[in-house]
Parts: C-alpha cells; structure tokens; sequence
C-alpha cells in the first residue's frame, strides 16, 4: 500500500497572528480618521465605525474557525478552537454592541432629537439598522444559551442546532455593514471584504454540508454491531467501504449521525476506541444524554454518516520517547488506540470510580503484554474492588508512580473534573505545560 501523504497541519503559533494582522488591516483606512475628527459626534462615529469594522471582521474569523477545515483542525485542535470561539464570540459580541451604542449615540448628537426619538429613528431608516439589530438580537440569544450555566441545562443537540441561528444574524449585519462609510465609493475595500464572506461561506458549505455528504455516497457506512462493555456503555461497531481512504489517526474523533429514528438529525462528536483498518470502525461510548443512550438500541444495517476524522490528540504531538496516558472512564477511548499505537516507552493510568467502569479493560491488558508496556488501574471505591488499587492525583503520588515524570509527554482525556486535576497535579510535578497534551468535547 502507498505511503499516505502527512495530511496539512495549521500551526497555532501562526494562526492567532494571521488573526490579529487580519484585525490591522481591516481598519487601516479607519486609523486616518481622528486627524480630521472634530467635535462629540464626530467622535463617537468614528468609535462606532472601529468598533463595527472589527464587530464584521470578528465575525468571518468566528466562522472560519468553526467550518472544520481539516489543516485547523489537525494543527490546532477542535477544543482550542472551540475555545478561541467561545472567547472571540464573548469579544464580539461586546464590539457589536458597543457599535450600536457608539453610531446611535453619534446619530441622536448630530440630529438634535431626543434618545429615543433619536434611537428610533435611525433603527427605522437608517441604511440596514434593523436589519444589523435584528442579527444583534440573535446574536445576543444564542450568547446567552451558550453561557456554561444555560448550557449545562440544555440538550447537546438543541445547543448545537440554536447555533445554527449565528448564519442569519451575521448575514443580517453584513448586509448593514456595507453601508458603512468605508465602502461608499471604495470599490477595492468592498471586494475585499465580499471576498473575505464569501471564502468563509464556501469554506462552510464544502467542509460542514457538501463533504460529509460526498464521503456518505463514497463509503456508506452502516452499523455492524452494538456491544455491551458495561451496564452504561457499549461500543459500536461500522463497516463501511474504502476505509482506509478515510484517514483516521490514532486519538481522532467523527462527529456521527445514525439515520436511526430520532437520531438523524444529530451528529455529536464520539473518538475511536480503536486504530482504523479496511474492516472496522469502532467507537466506545457513555450513556449520559438522549444520543449517547439510543446507541444501545441501534441494529446492524443502520445508516451512518461520519463527518471527520477530526483531533489533534495524535502521535503528532509527541516530543519524546517516553509518554504517558491518563483517562477517566470512557475518556479511555482515544488513549486505548493510542497507548497500541504509540511507539516508545508508553504507559497508562486508567481512572475510574469503580471497577465496573474499567471498560476496555480485556483489551488494554493485551495490549500491554504484547508491547512490553505499563497500564495501572486506579479506582476511588476501594470497599468493592479486586483491583485494590488508588492512586491520589497528586504531583507526589504521580511522581512515585511514574519514575521520570518530568520527561513524559502525557495525554489526557477524561470527564472535566479530572483532567483539571490531573493537570494541576502534572504541574506540581514538574511536567511543562507543552508536554500536556488533551482534548476536550464539553463544547
């Protein structure tokens, strides 16, 4: 079989200062505007058209960050990039309305009329204002259903989808925008930024609606089995044609849509709990929502569409010879492709509350005899256990287990609590943050 070319890898080191240079040259022409600023109004406008300016640049970077271009996703990883679109929408948000305070303050200055004579007016008239407040309005909305405290009471599936509602609101203020000041009788910045829209939105439709449908028709995936691993979690099995054409790494994760009843219209995001080959998919999941609780139900013959591989939590990462791997409950299903995969010295820490939740854990003792590795258990519930085992996630517990820890690269997945744990815990032993490596998919 060919050697398959290293897929494009976007680094993070390059891409936050395209951003950020981006931001410099969206507003170049706005940086000659206070020489001939005069007076509160005059002022206020020119606050209201920077502010605006960096508002409509924020925008197609937050999507373009969000449109799962394989190069960003590999590079940076998707939990850094939702991350940096968790806080550039937060900034936003903030400069849009900023804008809107700043232009309607200037507007009711310059017309004489009173606030909210004044405030009507220009939403009513003024070019596209109701429109760009309508996509202010959602864009507010679904800032507030993303808050951590709203989230967490709502369904995965109904977050994701009231996202959905950013395209219209960020179409509504693109169309305000080219009203500006900075587009009337300037042909070249007009093109520019059109350019820059229509990039992202074809960046959008070919990565996040056309591809997964493409790969769909060219490898119809199907369910082959579900298998029970503990009382709370299965693996499922898919089959599939051309699969070795997909391109999974070891630690990459698909977001997966079942065209079961009631699940077709979701695609959440599942790791490899095994190394891709030309038979199999497998993935090992959790039941803790509506999706993650109907895999058990599903029957083989199911339709299955898988948009990725996506996940930067890969060999690529790795320093040294020497790793280690610490997963909290099903967090384990990356790390168990990994820790087969991996070459050089590799062991586990596998975390649990009890022995039940050890899944997998058949399959990891093999792994480690056949590779010559380490793997510990460590459960919490000590009183009904046969593994009596603990190990405290502490820098000097860590330490003592692991002899040169310091010069470990360490992986980490597993639910939120623990991988803040362990990586307070890595720190006070002595690890560098760049040798920390994780994935999150709490977003």
């Amino acid at each position: 079989m060919p050697l398959r070319r290293p897929a494009p890898q976007a680094s993070p080191a390059l891409v936050l200062p395209l951003v950020f240079a981006g931001a410099a040259v969206v507003t170049l022409g706005c940086w000659a505007g206070p020489a001939s600023t005069t007076g509160v109004a005059g002022w206020l406008a020119w606050a209201g058209r920077l502010t605006g300016l960096l508002a409509g640049y924020a925008c197609a970077v937050l999507l373009g960050l969000m449109a799962r271009v394989p190069a960003l996703d590999r590079g940076v990883g998707a939990d850094r990039l939702a991350r940096w679109h968790a806080a550039g929408g937060r900034l936003t948000l903030g400069l849009a309305a900023v804008h809107m305070l700043f232009a309607t303050a200037a507007h009711v200055a310059r017309s004489g009329a009173g606030v909210l004579e004044g405030t009507l007016g220009l939403i009513l008239h003024g070019p596209a204002i109701l429109a760009a407040t309508a996509g202010l309005a959602i864009l507010t909305a679904v800032g507030v259903v993303s808050a951590r405290a709203v989230r967490r009471r709502m369904r995965y599936e109904t977050w994701h989808y009231l996202h959905f509602l950013t395209y219209g609101a960020v179409y509504l203020a693109f169309a305000h925008q080219l009203t500006g000041p900075d587009f009337s009788g300037d042909p070249v910045t007009t093109t520019f930024w059109q350019a820059l829209y229509a990039g992202v939105a074809a960046a959008l439709a070919w990565y996040r609606f056309l591809t997964p449908v493409r790969r769909a028709l060219r490898h119809r995936l199907r369910v082959a089995g579900v298998r029970l691993e503990s009382p709370t979690v299965v693996s499922v099995y898919v089959t599939g044609r051309r699969l070795d054409e997909l391109g999974a790494e070891p630690g990459q994760f698909f977001r997966w849509r079942f065209l079961a009843p009631g699940m077709w219209w979701s695609a959440n995001p599942y790791s490899l709990s095994a190394p891709a080959n030309p038979r199999f998919l497998r993935i090992t999941v959790k039941a803790v929502g509506d999706h993650s609780r109907a895999l058990a139900r599903l029957r083989p013959g199911v339709r299955v569409w898988a948009e990725g591989p996506y996940g930067a939590l890969t060999a690529a990462r790795r320093r040294g010879p020497r790793v280690l791997l610490i997963g909290g409950g099903v967090g384990i299903s990356p790390l168990r492709t990994l820790f087969e995969t991996l070459p050089g010295e590799v062991t586990l820490v596998y975390m649990a509350r009890r022995d039940e939740e050890l899944v997998l854990r058949d399959e990891l003792d093999a792994i480690a005899a056949a590779r010559g590795a380490t793997v510990h258990y460590t459960v919490d519930d000590l009183t009904a256990t046969t593994t009596g085992h603990t190990v405290p996630l502490t820098g000097r517990s860590l330490r003592t287990l692991i002899p040169g820890l310091a010069d470990h690269d360490v992986y980490l997945c597993g639910p939120e609590g623990m991988t803040a744990a362990a990586r307070h815990a890595l720190r006070r032993a002595g690890v560098p943050s760049r040798r920390v490596h994780l994935e999150r998919f709490d977003f």
